[in-house]
């Protein structure tokens, strides 16, 4: 009798433990492409995130109130794909009662897994997400990058400054929420600046195309004075080295989605000299994200991107609302909720990608850097603009 009310007293503490929440662990989710068409991104945010949670394990765990906690970090992979990252963002919440899910980082995925973190009333953060519906009237969604509404521009007035264009073409994804939304987002402001019609050629591409030959001769037809490429650096690799076999000698301008460190391995010096917005310039950094860059290379062997910056950013940011907040141990509802009052509460934040302040969609208010690919495929800071 004695043993089976032990067993049973054992049983209701487990049940209450569930319940609750109460963990000696703090566990946050990753929601990250580790396979699919842009794996290298969500390489990137696990070891940015890994190299994070060994500094802090190893020093005992997160201080919360004066007690310790060791983070615990679950990575589900989101496949590239936007039904997978809804999947991964519902594991996380309901089988792995995580407190706060960090991704996922393309907007394609970001913006449906937004809305089920939102209704389900869980924090998220996206690190590299700029699509401005993934944050839109969701209160409990924030992110780490700057938006489309600021990069569209800052691409605009680059190229009309650098190359001075009057006229400009567009390819983008037609399946992809940010490469569509920011080719939208660039083409009105470019037109708005030069007039209706200055932008002669906006051409598109379904899902998995990797033969872009009919657009492109649609484009050099038209005759523009370059080519912008809102899209991913895989599909940007196969783009530009198309466009140079069919002729065009003219240059490119690029956005955030190009920062990745496969981008030269796979398009080589054919992308050499060409611009690229982004979140920071690795070549030439200083102070914190130096310190940052170099470790992260000798530890993975190679330089890490602005998608792992800004992981390292959004993760940074979440541990330091979870100090603000000092509830870890409570039902996990509550938890959560605490949570997410503590990041609405943070009204500036300086991280290795700058310094960011917070509007009330719980977007960033952050500065963009232009860079140019050097020959040696280092991304060299060219220009830096802010709100």
């Amino acid at each position: 009798m004695k043993r089976l009310f032990a067993l049973l007293t054992l049983v209701c503490c487990a049940i209450l433990l569930a319940s609750t929440g109460f963990s000696e662990t703090i566990k946050i989710g990753f929601n990250i492409p580790l396979t699919g068409e842009i794996p290298k991104v969500g390489e990137e945010s696990k070891f940015a995130a890994e190299m994070l949670k060994e500094d802090i394990n190893s020093k005992g765990g997160l201080d919360v109130g004066g007690k310790k906690y060791m983070l615990e970090f679950i990575y589900e992979d989101n496949e590239s794909k936007a039904e997978s990252a809804v999947t991964a963002s519902l594991k996380l919440i309901e089988r792995d009662k995580v407190i706060a899910i960090i991704g996922p980082n393309s907007s394609k995925q970001a913006v449906p897994a937004g809305q089920v973190c939102n209704d389900n009333q869980t924090p998220m953060i996206t690190p590299w997400s700029t699509n401005p519906d993934t944050t839109k009237d969701r209160p409990w969604v924030f992110r780490a990058a700057f938006l489309d509404p600021f990069q569209g521009p800052v691409a605009v007035d680059f190229a009309m400054e650098q190359f001075k264009a009057k006229k400009a073409a567009v390819l983008y994804a037609l399946a992809n929420d940010y490469s569509k939304g920011l080719a939208e987002i660039f083409k009105a402001d470019f037109e708005k600046k030069n007039g209706a019609g200055s932008v002669v050629s906006f051409e598109s591409y379904g899902d998995k195309d990797q033969d872009f030959s009919a657009q492109l001769t649609t484009i050099i037809a038209a005759k523009p004075d370059f080519i912008f490429l809102p899209n991913n650096y895989n599909e940007v690799a196969l783009t530009v080295k198309q466009a140079h076999d069919l002729g065009w000698k003219g240059p490119f301008m690029g956005s955030d989605a190009w920062g990745n460190s496969e981008l030269m391995p796979l398009c080589g010096k054919d992308c050499v000299g060409l611009y690229f917005s982004t979140h920071y310039a690795a070549a030439g950094a200083t102070g914190a994200t130096k310190e940052f860059i170099d470790r992260y290379q000798a530890k993975y062997g190679y330089q890490p991107a602005d998608v792992a910056a800004l992981t390292w950013d959004a993760t940074n940011l979440i541990l330091k609302a979870i100090q603000s907040s000092g509830n870890v141990t409570g039902r996990i509802k509550k938890v959560r909720k605490d949570l997410r009052d503590a990041i609405s509460n943070i009204s500036q934040f300086d991280g290795i990608t700058g310094s960011m302040k917070f509007d009330a969609q719980g977007d960033p208010i952050k500065c963009a850097v232009v860079v140019r690919i050097a020959e040696n495929g280092d991304f060299v800071f060219t220009k830096s603009v802010c709100p």
